[in-house]
C-alpha cells in the first residue's frame, strides 16, 4: 500500500523533547533524591569489613527461613567476597532494595485504589499490560534523556518494569477478601479507613507480599539491562564478561546474582511469618534492624568526607569528575583507563554504559552548554551534528590513527569466492561513511540509507565488485557491533552482496562475540575490526582462525572529546 508512514516516532521524539525541557527541574530533583537514597544504602552496607554485613544477612535469613538456609547464605556470601564481587554485590543489592522500596511505596497504594474504584481499574489495567509487554530496553531510552547516564535511569527503568505485579496482586488480594467479612465490618460501623487497614489489608497481605516478592525478582532481573546506561554492580560485570567472551567472569558474576536472588526471595517470602518468630518477636527483630540502619546511616553521614576535590569552579568539578564512556568491554574503554593512569587522573571516574547512552548524555550537555567529557572516535556522525574537538594526547595513550579492517572466516574464499572478493575489495573513506551515518540520524533506516548511498556512488561500488563472481543465493552472515560506524559499513556491504546474488543476514553482537563468531565459523565475515589498537586484544586471540582482508577504511581516531565551547584543549588540562 502507498499510504504515507504515520510519523509516530517523530511525534514521540517531540513529546520527549518537550517533557525533558518542561520538567527538567522535576527530573533533577528526582535524580538527586534517588542518588541520595542510593548513596545512603551503599554507605550503610559498606560500613566496616564485609564479614559484618555477611553475619547480619545470615542472621536475618536464618530468622526468616530456618538455619539450613542461613548456613547456605553465610557460605555463599563468603564465596562472593572471595571471588572479588563484594563491592558489585553491594551496589546491586542497593539498586534492587531501592527499586523494591519505590515499588511498594507507589505500587501498593495504586493497587488499593484499583480495588476500590472500577474506573481506575479499567484505566490502569491496560497500562500495566503495556508496561509488562514492552521490552525492558525501551524504558532505558527516555530514562537516559530525562535522568542522564548512570544508576538513576537504571533504577527508574527497573521500577517501571517491576511495579506491575505489586499493583495487580494488591488489587487481587483486596478484591478476594470475603464479602461477609466486609459486611460484618460495615455492620459494626467501621469507617472506610478502618475497614481497609484492619480488615482488607491484613487479609490480603499474603497476596500483596507475593506481588512484592515478584517485583523484587523482576527488579533483580533488570540489573544487566540497567548496566547499559551506566548502572554499576553485578550487571556491569556480566555485561563486561559477555563483551569480552570471558566465560569464567561471566559465570562468577552470574552465580553472584543467583545467590542474591535466592537470599532476597527467601527473605521476602517468609517476612510475614518468620521461622523463629516463636522465639523472638518479629517487632523486636525489625526494630533492631531499623535502629542499626538508621544509626549506621547517621554515622556514615557524619564521618563521610564531602570535601570538593580541587577548585569547585574548575572544569573538572563542573564536569563532576566523570568521563562518559561506552560499553564496558570496548577497546576504547581500555584505552581510556590507560589514559587515566598515564595522566594521573585518579580523581576522575570512567562511567560505563553504551554508545547510545553516551551520545544522549552529550546531547543533553550541549543543549544546556554544560561541560562534559566523553570517549569519542571518528568517523562518527556526532562530529557532523555538533561542534566537538578532541583533547590533545601528548602521551599518546590512545595511540595514533587506526584502520577498520575486513575479516573473513577461513574457507569463505572456497565456499563463496564472489562474496570473498567483494569483501576483500571493499574500501571507502571517512566522508562516505559519515554520509550514511548522517542519513540514519536524520530518520532514515540503515538499510534505506545504504541503498541511497549505493545508488549515488555506483562508480565506487563497481570497484568493489570488479571481477567478482555473482552469487547463486548462497547465505552470507555478517556480524557487527552497534556502533554507528559499523551499522553504516555493514549495511552498505550487505546491500552490495545482496545485489550480487547473495542471501545476506546481518547480526548485531558485542565485540567479543563478533570476533569469536568469525573465528569459529558461525559468522562469515565482519567489516568492523578497529586495528591495531581498539580491538587488538580480540584480534590477537583469534587471528590464527580468521583471514584478515586488510583495511576497508583508513585514518580513524580515538580519544577524549569535549564540546568546542569548553576552554580546555588537552587531556592534561583535566588535572
Amino acid at each position: 500500500m502507498n499510504i504515507p508512514k504515520i510519523p509516530l516516532g517523530a511525534w514521540v521524539d517531540s513529546l520527549v523533547d518537550w517533557i525533558t525541557i518542561v520538567f527538567a527541574g522535576l527530573f533533577t530533583l528526582i535524580t538527586n533524591v534517588i542518588e541520595g537514597l542510593l548513596d545512603i544504602l551503599v554507605d550503610v552496607m559498606s560500613v566496616g569489613p564485609s564479614i559484618v554485613l555477611i553475619i547480619i544477612l545470615t542472621l536475618l535469613v536464618t530468622y526468616t527461613s530456618k538455619w539450613p538456609l542461613g548456613i547456605f547464605t553465610f557460605i555463599s556470601l563468603l564465596l562472593i567476597d572471595n571471588l572479588g564481587y563484594w563491592e558489585s554485590s553491594i551496589q546491586t543489592l542497593a539498586i534492587v532494595i531501592l527499586s523494591g522500596f519505590l515499588t511498594i511505596l507507589i505500587g501498593i497504594p495504586i493497587g488499593i485504589w484499583c480495588a476500590q474504584n472500577k474506573t481506575v481499574r479499567k484505566i490502569v489495567t491496560p497500562i500495566l499490560d503495556f508496561m509488562q509487554t514492552m521490552p525492558a530496553f525501551v524504558y532505558l531510552i527516555p530514562s537516559i534523556l530525562f535522568f542522564g547516564i548512570g544508576v538513576v535511569p537504571g533504577i527508574i527503568a527497573s521500577f517501571i518494569f517491576a511495579i506491575a505485579p505489586t499493583i495487580r496482586m494488591t488489587n487481587l488480594g483486596i478484591q478476594e477478601v470475603p464479602n461477609d467479612l466486609i459486611e460484618a465490618s460495615d455492620a459494626f460501623g467501621s469507617t472506610s479507613s478502618q475497614k481497609l487497614f484492619k480488615v482488607q489489608i491484613p487479609l490480603a497481605t499474603p497476596t500483596i507480599m507475593a506481588g512484592v516478592n515478584q517485583s523484587i525478582m523482576l527488579a533483580l532481573s533488570m540489573v544487566v539491562t540497567a548496566s547499559l546506561v551506566g548502572a554499576p554492580g553485578l550487571g556491569a560485570d556480566v555485561y563486561r564478561a559477555v563483551s569480552q567472551i570471558n566465560v569464567g567472569q561471566g559465570f562468577e558474576a552470574g552465580l553472584s546474582i543467583v545467590i542474591i536472588a535466592i537470599i532476597l526471595d527467601r527473605i521476602t517470602q517468609n517476612l510475614r511469618k518468620p521461622a523463629y518468630e516463636h522465639i523472638v518477636s518479629r517487632k523486636i527483630i525489625f526494630t533492631i534492624l531499623a535502629l542499626l540502619v538508621v544509626g549506621t546511616a547517621l554515622f556514615s553521614a557524619f564521618t563521610k568526607d564531602t570535601a570538593i576535590k580541587g577548585d569547585k569552579n574548575s572544569f573538572a568539578a563542573k564536569a563532576n569528575y566523570e568521563i562518559i564512556g561506552i560499553e564496558p568491554g570496548a577497546g576504547l574503554m581500555k584505552l581510556t583507563k590507560t589514559a587515566i593512569d598515564d595522566y594521573k587522573l585518579e580523581d576522575w571516574k570512567l562511567v560505563e554504559g553504551s554508545s547510545a547512552a553516551m551520545v544522549a548524555e552529550l546531547k543533553k550537555a550541549i543543549d544546556k552548554k554544560e561541560p562534559i567529557v566523553v570517549t569519542g572516535w571518528s568517523p562518527h556522525w556526532m562530529f557532523s551534528k555538533y561542534d566537538l574537538k578532541y583533547l590533545e594526547d601528548p602521551n599518546e595513550s590512545f595511540g595514533g590513527a587506526e584502520n577498520i579492517n575486513s575479516i573473513a572466516r577461513k574457507g569463505l574464499e572456497q565456499d563463496a569466492p564472489g562474496a570473498y572478493k567483494i569483501l576483500d575489495q571493499f574500501f571507502w573513506d571517512t566522508k562516505d561513511m559519515e554520509d550514511v551515518m548522517v542519513k540514519v540520524t536524520e530518520g532514515m533506516s540503515p538499510s534505506e540509507a545504504a541503498e541511497k548511498w549505493i545508488k549515488e556512488h555506483q562508480d565506487k561500488v563497481s570497484e568493489w565488485t570488479k571481477g567478482a563472481e555473482s552469487g547463486n543465493g548462497e547465505k552470507i552472515k555478517l556480524v557487527y557491533v552497534a556502533w554507528d560506524t559499523e551499522i553504516a559499513s555493514t549495511n552498505v556491504i550487505g546491500k552490495v552482496l545482496e545485489q550480487n546474488g547473495y542471501d545476506v543476514t546481518l547480526s548485531q553482537v558485542e565485540v567479543g562475540p563478533m570476533f569469536a563468531g568469525v573465528a569459529n565459523g558461525s559468522a562469515d565475515a565482519m567489516v568492523a575490526a578497529w586495528l591495531p589498537g581498539t580491538h587488538l586484544e580480540y584480534y590477537n586471540k583469534y587471528k590464527d582462525d580468521m583471514v584478515d582482508l586488510g583495511p576497508n577504511l583508513k585514518g580513524t581516531k580515538n580519544g577524549l572529546v569535549v564540546p568546542d565551547y569548553v576552554d580546555i584543549d588537552s587531556i592534561e588540562d583535566l588535572k
